[in-house]
């Protein structure tokens, strides 16, 4: 059964002292703005509104909450790195994001989204960043990978894998929204951390 599917909206929140109880494991999905995050999300859970998909970049200004029939929570945070949001917003998102990310135990896994013709940004190192010394799991997606010849797109996922093999913990796969590409592995990766996340509650953090 889709870990996705049947995913339905609990909350939004605008400050780390409004987040619900973490009373289930979490997936966090992050990305640069405009980097396909909402359809991303919108075809995994097979809704086409779940979340917000707008062609104005850096209108997703909360962090919004969905519950997955298993259980989990799938967290859609803001997206970072766009210009004409003002800078004080920005500020308030990143404190928002950074928060989350280092401290929230019920987090399993970050899936982050990169726009596969232009990944690895500054602003998606910083991401990793923040989040690598929590030691959970980073997946990364590829999106609009049918924007790439197939040979274009394999020496991107290559070059990006490549990069980011001394970090154990960081795996990536290509993924399009519109040909409806990565599913199954995208399930498959989560599927796992929520897995053994289960084998591991009560064991710290």
């Amino acid at each position: 059964m889709s870990i996705f599917r049947h995913a339905s909206f609990e909350t939004s929140i605008a400050k780390p002292s409004a987040l619900p109880p973490a009373d289930g494991f979490e997936i966090a999905f992050a990305g640069r703005s405009n980097a396909g995050k909402s359809s991303a999300i919108n075809t995994l859970a097979g809704h086409t509104r779940l979340a917000y998909v707008s062609k104005t970049p850096g209108r997703t200004q909360l962090l919004n909450f969905f519950r997955l029939q298993c259980g989990a929570r799938l967290v859609d945070l803001p997206g970072y790195g766009y210009a004409a949001v003002p800078e004080k917003v920005r500020r308030q998102w990143g404190g928002l994001i950074e928060d989350y990310l280092r401290t929230r135990t019920a987090l399993a896994g970050l899936v982050l989204m990169m726009d596969a013709r232009h990944p690895l940004t500054m602003l998606d190192h910083r991401m990793i960043g923040w989040f690598l010394p929590s030691g959970r799991p980073i997946h990364i997606l590829l999106t609009k990978s049918d924007k790439l010849s197939r040979g274009a797109a394999q020496a991107v996922l290559l070059k990006v894998r490549a990069a980011l093999a001394a970090h154990g913990q960081i795996t990536a796969q290509l993924f399009s929204s519109l040909n409806r590409n990565g599913i199954d592995e995208c399930e498959r990766v989560v599927g796992a951390w929520l897995a053994g996340s289960a084998g591991t509650e009560g064991e710290g953090g």
